[in-house]
């Protein structure tokens, strides 16, 4: 199989990671009025796709390891489970993390889900695998913490301001009360349905690591290996969790899942589109974790740096989607202390592997 063999590639990866964990949820604004439910049934095609491609291309080139064949051979049940179980997972935390957007805005659900999902999920692989100068990368990952925070500060200032708008062009009070007290509901469903998010996000990748790790449970899986077994997991489990969403639906009414066949071609290509685009940075990701141990990046400074997801997707709305048209100049200044903040984050994440001790 193909690996990065210089801790500089390894590094590039894990930022066009960082890129398309950023960039993939543009396809699903793109499809306009379709429901994330409905989405995810091509999302999860797309992602089944790109791990395929990968395993039978790059997973079974080279001749210094196992090929993916080989690998999925001598494997043990065991590490398959666990890559399974990632899979599934991650997809349920995703999935409620695209539902948190959609009842309360990304103003909650990526400051909130993916802030805690970065805690919980650094925190996790550094003590599964310490590859980092524990000092750097946790200076880091409060800078980046604080970056977030700030982030939603942003959003919850500049809605407000928008709120205080559509009050005063109000015609009535009554109204606009009920309005008023409906986001506030939203927003507290948001922040719950965001918080299991970061929780199940931060945990799927330690997952991984354990279904990647040889030991005395079997033969653990390569990079492209796991990366199709997970693959599996969010396909299987799409349809599983679809049943609760659709029959029971976090917003909006229930629907059948025959309505995915209403869907137009150009719809049902960005959700394929998504899919490749979210399991392309994956799989860079566990390629660069699984490099040689001497330039390897190591599995807490790629999900961290992965994670900065949150911050790419902030530009993709302040530059693309224009979510800040109209901001006020105080909403402008964080916005750029937010920008400031997380590349030094990303600066001190990245360098950590080069300061451990075990090096």
């Amino acid at each position: 199989m193909i690996l990065p063999t210089t801790y500089g590639v390894a590094l590039l990866l894990i930022v066009f990671t960082m890129l398309c964990w950023g960039s993939w949820a543009n396809t699903f604004k793109l499809a306009g009025k379709w429901r994330f439910e409905l989405f995810y049934y091509d999302y999860a095609v797309g992602v089944l796709i790109m791990a395929t491609i990968a395993a039978l291309t790059f997973g079974s080139m080279g001749d210094s390891s196992l090929t993916f064949v080989d690998n999925m051979m001598v494997a043990g049940n065991r590490k398959i489970a666990f890559g399974l179980a990632a899979g599934v997972v991650f997809n349920l935390a995703n999935m409620l993390l695209v539902a948190a957007i959609a009842v309360a805005g990304m103003a909650v659900a990526f400051p909130v889900g993916i802030g805690l999902a970065l805690v919980v999920g650094v925190v996790w692989n550094y003590f599964l695998n310490p590859q980092a100068n524990p000092v750097l990368l946790g200076i880091g990952v409060a800078i980046v913490l604080a970056a977030i925070v700030v982030d939603a500060i942003a959003y919850q200032q500049h809605m407000a301001h928008k709120a205080s708008e559509a009050e005063a062009l109000a015609a009535q009070a009554a109204p606009a009360d009920r309005k008023i007290k409906r986001k506030k509901k939203s927003g507290a469903k948001g922040i719950v349905l965001s918080l299991i998010s970061g929780v199940l996000m931060g945990s799927f990748y330690p997952l991984v690591e354990i279904g990647k790790a040889g030991g005395d449970i079997g033969f653990g899986l390569g990079p492209y290996s796991i990366a199709f077994v997970f693959a599996i997991g969010v396909f299987i489990s799409t349809f599983v969790f679809n049943l609760y969403f659709l029959n029971l639906p976090i917003q909006g009414k229930p629907i059948p899942m025959t309505a995915y066949f209403k869907g137009t071609a150009k719809q049902h290509l960005l959700g394929i589109a998504g899919g490749l685009v979210w399991c392309a940075g994956t799989i860079a990701n566990f390629a660069a974790a699984s490099s040689p141990k001497e330039v390897q990046v190591g599995p807490a400074v790629s999900y961290a740096i992965g994670q900065g997801a949150t911050m790419v997707s902030a530009l993709w709305g302040l530059i693309v989607w224009k979510e800040f048209a109209g901001a006020r100049q105080n909403v402008r200044i964080l916005l750029a202390l937010m920008l400031i903040l997380f590349l030094a984050g990303l600066a001190l994440i990245s360098i950590a592997p080069l300061y451990s001790s075990s090096q």
